[in-house]
């Protein structure tokens, strides 16, 4: 490791990592806020307040500690705001799954309230695993067959022993472990295209026809998945991977094409599953015709929107709201809730976030020294934003409902342990990448260089 492209050793990494300390250290700031709010309105209401209520925010301020500290320890010198981006959004998603009495048990320590802490150090200790370019074995070799092999087996396994509940598989618990696809599938195609670039690139001279030799071992795999896909009903996770998968081949070979015929592909694709699926034509027609079945299959987004609307620009107030009356708004309706009790104002501070995860990112990806590198992480991006945008625009009506969760937000254990798996790849990605030495750092080296030497430090990159 060459003492030009970072710290090597943990003082360095201590000085490097202030701005991400302190960041956190407001977003702590910023979430202990929301809970004050959350309290006072519980004591106005004639709420008690015990010892037990203050646990999420101390367990989240810890993880927020202990993942710095692991950070610097291990001399991470990947980005800093993605963490910052994430530490909120969850913080976020903690404050808000409270509100909604997911943590509420008979005295004991919630499972659910676990997975936040957890998840956060669960994303340090994969950065740190897969740091110093160790990520790069994740899509190479035979691994990207083991990871198709094990998305399919997955979902099989799944079939044949799951229970189905609204429509949908789960195994025992209401887990949904075909959550783990967004890491998975996205490595399997990241090295598959990364090592067929070249073939993958050659289309037809004449015609634009995509080469299908080249193709047919993932138009093969894509068939299989979708096959199981639709059977177990999750159409949302095939749309989400089908994204993400058309835009590592448009970015990995350089042919718009394939996002044309993607695009075709897409419309003839939901037509059939529309004639096969009659829940598929249930959520499109609450979406074209609300009004038809306001009590029925139009009731929750009807609700979501009214709760939206009753929020105004600066909402009802944390806690004072109504989401009781929102179908299971704790999960994929906790975008209504929150515009609800925070307003216009509040949704707009969350979107903020989101793009400044998704846009950091992107910009890791693009950063990234080699293919396999700048596929996953343009992948992870891609399955994280499409994600996000489905959710929020199936809650505002901006397109048909989908039943995926809010990335970080909604209730859901497997999701989240599965987004905070997807960031630590991204952020050992980004370990390594350009990075401006600390400041005090240059005044305690600007005392024994000449002048000329310091200007060039300071015009280096930041991180």
């Amino acid at each position: 490791m060459s003492r030009a492209n970072g710290p090597i050793d943990i003082a360095d990494t201590w000085d490097l990592r202030a701005p991400e300390r302190a960041l956190l250290a407001w977003c702590v700031v910023c979430i202990a806020l929301g809970f004050v709010m959350l309290w006072g309105s519980t004591h106005v209401g004639g709420g008690v307040i015990d010892r037990l209520d203050l646990l999420p925010l101390g367990l989240y301020a810890l993880s927020l500690l202990t993942l710095h500290l692991m950070l610097v320890t291990a001399r991470f010198r990947g980005d800093q705001l993605i963490l910052v981006a994430v530490a909120f959004l969850s913080g976020f998603g903690m404050l808000a799954q409270y509100r909604m009495g997911s943590f509420d048990t008979e005295g004991t320590i919630s499972l659910n309230l676990l997975l936040f802490p957890i998840g956060l150090v669960l994303m340090g200790a994969t950065a740190i695993i897969l740091m110093r370019g160790r990520y790069q074995a994740l899509a190479q070799g035979h691994w990207i067959w083991v990871w198709a092999a094990l998305s399919l087996g997955l979902l099989a396994v799944l079939l044949m022993f799951g229970q189905r509940f609204r429509g949908g598989v789960y195994a025992a618990g209401l887990i949904t472990p075909s959550e783990i696809l967004k890491v998975t599938i996205v490595l399997f195609v990241a090295g598959f295209v990364a090592r067929n670039a070249r073939s993958l690139g050659a289309w037809g001279k004449g015609l634009p026809l995509p080469p299908w030799r080249a193709l047919l071992p993932l138009a093969g795999f894509w068939l299989v998945l979708a096959g199981l896909l639709v059977v177990q009903r999750d159409l949302g996770l095939f749309i989400i991977l089908s994204i993400a998968m058309l835009t590592m081949l448009f970015v990995g070979t350089g042919r718009l094409g394939y996002l044309l015929f993607g695009g075709i592909g897409a419309v003839a694709v939901a037509g059939v599953v529309l004639k096969v699926l009659p829940h598929g034509e249930r959520r499109l027609t609450a979406w074209l015709e609300p009004f038809r079945d306001p009590t029925g299959g139009s009731w929750q987004i009807l609700q979501g929107l009214s709760g939206m609307y009753s929020g105004g620009l600066w909402g009802e107030g944390f806690g004072r709201g109504s989401p009781q009356y929102t179908p299971i708004a704790q999960s994929d309706f906790i975008y209504s809730v929150i515009g609800e009790e925070l307003g216009f104002a509040g949704c707009a501070i969350l979107i903020v976030f989101f793009l400044i995860l998704f846009g950091r990112g992107l910009l890791v990806a693009s950063r990234a020294r080699d293919n396999d590198g700048r596929l996953v992480g343009l992948g992870l991006m891609t399955v994280l934003a499409t994600q996000t945008f489905l959710n929020i625009g199936g809650v505002t009506k901006f397109i048909p409902l989908t039943g995926l969760p809010l990335p970080f937000i909604s209730h859901g254990g497997s999701s989240l342990i599965t987004g905070f798996i997807g960031l630590g790849i991204l952020l050992a990605i980004s370990d390594g990448q350009p990075a401006a030495p600390p400041k005090n750092r240059i005044a305690k080296q600007a005392k024994g260089v000449p002048k000329h030497e310091v200007r060039s430090a300071r015009r280096s990159p930041g991180n």
